[in-house]
């Protein structure tokens, strides 16, 4: 065997130093060239959907077509509810002009590939907000519009008062939706058995119980009160007290769009905001001269919200002006000056006991 010389190996070693501090040089060059690209592809995709949007002149909003109050058009095609205003909003807000909407209907199961393909900008169906949906999905919430909870509704006829009494009971239910899950979940911890009767669209589902095929009507307490009002004998059904499930509803938009998350999730906030300053729809000309500071930050006299976010300076005005504070289009659309007359309950301001909160702009 030859024996190597000691300054061979040591020539040899330093020469393997320095290959590996180069090779380390290079993966990190490589790495921030990657981060790089990296950065520019999400700068990219956060800059798509608000400059498509103002391309287009339209906003285009996935949502449902069969929930009274929330979405529903009319023999018309004219779109009215809840999130359809919210829709609305957001258009006010990036193309000034709260009509520049264009309403795709969207059934549960197919709502979610229609906004991770680009089919649709912002999601605003009665979708749950859960954490596989945040993060398997592609997609982000942009925040709590409506707070609300699974129940159930049954005959008067069956003298059922509790959700406890529903053992061996079939169950109408919307296919695609936290309805079934929850459904899974509140009987077996009860050690109860039931059968369900799945459609793919809500308007299936309501018309599968008024026929009588099924002893239950399941879904959101909102969706439920909503169905009751188009049934044929709505007075001969009631909704259980009980809720099974948080059901946090809200829009939604494709990851790595953080400017159009932002947008989509403060153009709530400021409806919300405007509520717990008294700024509404027929005052908020007069408010934009208001001493209040956080008044005038709300509506642009000061700060930069419009310009962090890539609006104009006077987008949150347009957007009360033309749609309303939360509590007017709650009110207006499920709330006290509509058919359903539902109570504002956990969609109260926080002030009156509620869970509709405003983080501060400035």
């Amino acid at each position: 065997m030859t024996r190597m010389n000691l300054t061979n190996n040591s020539a040899c070693a330093t020469l393997v130093i320095h290959k590996k501090i180069r090779g380390t040089r290079m993966q990190s060059i490589l790495k921030g060239l990657v981060g790089a690209a990296v950065g520019l592809v999400v700068s990219n995709a956060s800059a798509a959907t608000i400059e498509n949007v103002k391309k287009n002149g339209v906003l285009t909003c996935g949502t449902n077509s069969a929930t009274a109050g929330f979405s529903l058009p009319d023999n018309e095609g004219k779109w009215t509810g809840f999130v359809v205003d919210y829709c609305r909003a957001v258009a006010a807000a990036v193309l000034g002009d709260a009509q520049k909407v264009r309403f795709i209907p969207l059934t549960p199961k197919d709502r979610f590939t229609a906004l991770q393909s680009g089919e649709i900008d912002i999601l605003a169906h009665n979708a749950t907000w859960t954490s596989s949906r945040d993060t398997s999905l592609g997609i982000l919430f942009a925040g709590t519009y409506f707070y609300d909870g699974q129940g159930f509704m049954v005959r008067k006829a069956e003298n059922i008062g509790s959700a406890k009494d529903l053992d061996g009971a079939s169950i109408c239910v919307t296919q695609g939706t936290t309805t079934e899950l929850n459904l899974a979940d509140y009987f077996r911890s009860h050690s109860m058995t039931y059968s369900t009767v799945g459609f793919a669209d809500e308007e299936a589902v309501v018309k599968a119980y008024d026929e009588g095929r099924c002893d239950v009507l399941s879904a959101d307490t909102s969706t439920l009160n909503a169905s009751r009002q188009r049934m044929a004998k709505a007075d001969d059904s009631i909704v259980l007290p009980e809720l099974i499930s948080k059901e946090p509803l809200g829009p939604a938009v494709r990851q790595g769009d953080d400017h159009w998350l932002n947008v989509a999730k403060w153009t709530l906030l400021v409806m919300v905001a405007a509520e717990e300053l008294g700024v509404t729809s027929e005052n908020v000309d007069g408010m934009k001269s208001s001493d209040n500071p956080n008044i005038r930050r709300l509506l642009g006299a000061e700060g930069s919200l419009g310009k962090d976010l890539g609006l104009g300076d006077t987008w949150s005005v347009d957007v009360i002006k033309q749609v309303g504070n939360y509590g007017e289009v709650f009110d207006r659309n499920i709330g006290k000056a509509s058919p359903l007359k539902m109570e504002r309950g956990l969609n109260a301001l926080w002030s009156e006991g509620g869970l509709q909160y405003a983080p501060p702009i400035r």
